[in-house]
């Protein structure tokens, strides 16, 4: 699979997300994900706002789902979403829905493991349920908690590459992952890149970035463009 960048923009203002996203599309980015501050605030505007103005190009709708899958699923294909979010955590019948919807509306199912006890074993029953995508995530406030502790927070890159051999979906990191790091999972195994807060949003304020995010973010696509085909075993078609 070639790798993807994908952009979170977890903003809560659709005129600045289509704004974001349109200088994101302009440096090279190949995914838009609508996160989650943007779906509360917004709702279905945000994904039918995206599609109109981005015609053709993947939208993620980070519907974080836990329970009325088919039916949230459905709400955001209709609108113009490509791909959803559900969690590991849901009951495995939450997960059988989205994955049922997904074939039903033609759109991806991207399985996330935020907060499983294993996260390899998250990811596993992700990808037995019918998720076409492994999300191998650590929370924004599990990772401020523990560093508010004193202690370490965890990475996605603790174990990244257990996930990825755990599965043969494509797999996508996420959560306190430096510039760095974000940039090299595809050498790890997992292609889709995700890039957001701190680079291009203010994790502190969920809004654009002050400084120069894009320019940046042309330079970090360009690199990750660069890898070529990193091997899945199961690539969704």
């Amino acid at each position: 699979m070639l790798p993807k960048v994908q952009i979170s923009l977890d903003l809560t203002n659709l005129e600045e997300a289509l704004a974001t996203a349109q200088e994101a599309m302009a440096a090279g980015v190949d995914w838009l994900e609508a996160g989650t501050p943007l779906i509360l605030a917004e709702g279905l505007r945000a994904i039918r706002g995206l599609r109109e103005r981005f015609p053709g190009v993947p939208i993620v709708a980070d519907l974080k789902t836990m329970d009325g899958g088919y039916l949230e699923a459905q709400m955001m294909a209709q609108a113009g979403a490509t791909h959803v979010v559900v969690m590991a955590r849901a009951h495995e019948e939450t997960i059988k829905c989205v994955a049922k919807a997904g074939k039903d509306y033609g759109i991806g199912v991207m399985g996330d493991n935020l907060g499983c006890e294993s996260m390899v074993d998250g990811a596993k029953r992700l990808e037995d349920l019918g998720c076409d995508y492994v999300i191998h995530h650590i929370g924004y406030d599990e990772r401020r908690g523990i560093a508010a502790s004193g202690r370490r927070a965890p990475n996605p890159m603790d174990q990244l590459q257990e996930v990825v051999r755990a599965v043969s979906v494509p797999v996508q990191a996420v959560g306190g992952l430096t510039l760095e790091q974000a940039i090299s999972t595809p050498k790890f195994g997992a292609p889709l890149v995700v890039i957001g807060a701190p680079l291009v949003i203010d994790s502190d304020r969920f809004s654009t970035a002050s400084n120069d995010p894009m320019g940046v973010l042309r330079k970090i696509c360009q690199e990750v463009h660069g890898f070529g085909d990193v091997p899945v075993r199961r690539e969704r078609t």
